[in-house]
């Protein structure tokens, strides 16, 4: 049985006028030191929140918000994910 003939490819190269400009990837900067510190800060602080809303038998922080008070635990939470999707 006769073999088939093994077909020589090229190396696929891009055009140059696609390719993104390297000084856009020299301009992005590290993200500024407060950033991971403010996201902590906020974990820290929804977390905190929401135990002491818990553990005192939901009359601390704030008793007459009531059940709001859980919202600005998780709030505190999901504003430190919106922050940490800036950290580069």
């Amino acid at each position: 049985m006769p073999k088939s003939q093994v077909r020589k490819k090229k190396v696929y190269t891009p055009p140059t006028d696609i390719r993104p400009a390297a000084a856009a990837a020299a301009s992005k900067k590290p993200s500024p030191m407060w950033l991971p510190i403010s996201a902590v800060s906020l974990i820290v602080i929804g977390i905190a929140w929401l135990v002491v809303y818990y553990l005192s038998s939901q009359q601390y922080p704030v008793e007459s918000l009531r059940y709001w008070n859980l919202a600005i635990g998780f709030g505190c939470m999901v504003a430190s994910l919106g922050i940490l999707s800036r950290w580069r």
